[in-house]
């Protein structure tokens, strides 16, 4: 065998035994979690459209200011207009994955490319045929949050922030016990004068949907709780992206991810400003499901094919900014176990049919 050929096989020895390695817990490690609802891979990955923000399907109010605030030629620089932190901090120190582009595609797995079945996927690592609404049903599913809650040194430092309603269903909050803030006030028992501040705050909010409330008082609570209860697990899953897609704003909907963007890095500046965070805390992005193309940019569903593809996003003392990782293809259920093995945990040792974590080492 020739030096050359020996170095190969040796390599490719090391990656295997890294692939297979188990998991072994680093102490006080913790996770950030975040989610934009519906956000479609197209931004991700080529900035903002600009046939839908002069063109009649958008339903832009202002081309002008949309075009100098979000459109430009070149499209990493249209990238950087719409969302700097994911696609420069993070595709740069960690993975930015969905990008066909680049060889690599994400997909959901469900068949139904919308919410409920979307969320159940990518917390509990698998689809489930009986999850076919949106409906505030109790699900049956326990999610990789709630049996990290169950863990040594974990319990009671999981807490989830949504703007969705229906998330206390989709982690069934009466068995889980988890603590999921999904609507009204952020702090239902504040008593400090920011908390007693920030529920101020969404009293003076407007109401534009029936079951959402706007992204600010979800992200100000999320803050708030990372600075104060400083948890283990922070899980923040934020909703405006897919309203003002469904509203056919697209004015709207750039703004909601450029400021989804902007909070993101606040909330891993934050993390590192901290001693418990420091070096030892990993950020993992994803979306529910993807959108539609063209005319069908503001849709998802069943009978919306293109809906299927989505990306993902990684980044912590975890992984590897390898552009070989880059490329990897994959679907939405294995953001479950990627969360568990973030914090050193295995999560198929609980969920024997849910899907690998990500490749996040070579």
């Amino acid at each position: 065998m020739t030096a050359k050929r020996q170095k190969r096989t040796v390599a490719t020895l090391l990656v295997g035994l890294l692939a297979t390695a188990p998991v072994v817990a680093q102490p006080g490690e913790r996770v950030i979690v975040v989610t934009l609802d519906g956000m479609r891979w197209q931004e991700i990955f080529g900035g903002a459209d600009r046939g839908l923000i002069v063109g009649p399907d958008g339903g832009v109010h202002d081309s002008s200011r949309t075009l100098a605030r979000f459109w430009r030629p070149d499209v990493a620089e249209r990238r950087k207009a719409l969302l700097p932190f994911l696609t420069g901090t993070i595709a740069t120190r960690g993975l930015l994955l969905g990008d066909s582009v680049a060889g690599s595609e994400f997909r959901v797995t469900n068949g139904h490319r919308f919410s409920y079945p979307g969320y159940n996927e990518l917390f509990t690592g698998a689809p489930d045929g009986r999850i076919a609404s949106n409906d505030k049903t109790p699900n049956p599913n326990i999610s990789v949050l709630e049996w990290l809650n169950s863990q040594p040194g974990f319990g009671g430092s999981v807490v989830v922030f949504g703007s969705w309603n229906v998330f206390p269903f989709i982690f069934n909050t009466d068995r889980s016990r988890l603590p999921v803030n999904a609507e009204g006030d952020a702090f239902p028992r504040g008593t400090g004068p920011i908390e007693r501040a920030q529920n101020e705050m969404h009293g003076w909010l407007p109401e534009l949907w029936k079951d959402e409330r706007l992204d600010a008082t979800t992200m100000a609570a999320a803050l708030t709780t990372l600075r104060t209860r400083r948890p283990r697990v922070l899980a923040v899953l934020l909703g405006e992206t897919d309203e003002w897609a469904h509203d056919r704003r697209y004015d709207l909907y750039l703004d909601a991810a450029h400021r989804s963007d902007k909070f993101i890095e606040q909330l891993w500046t934050t993390a590192q400003s901290m001693a418990e965070y420091r070096g030892r805390t990993s950020l993992i992005v994803a979306t529910d499901h993807g959108r539609g193309l063209g005319r069908e940019w503001s849709d998802h569903g069943d009978d919306v094919p293109a809906a299927e593809r989505i990306w993902m996003a990684v980044m912590g003392p975890r992984v590897r900014p390898d552009s070989r990782l880059r490329t990897q293809s994959g679907t939405q259920s294995q953001f479950a176990a990627t969360i568990a093995r973030l914090v050193g945990k295995d999560w198929q040792t609980a969920r024997a049919d849910a899907a690998s974590p990500l490749t996040l080492v070579h």
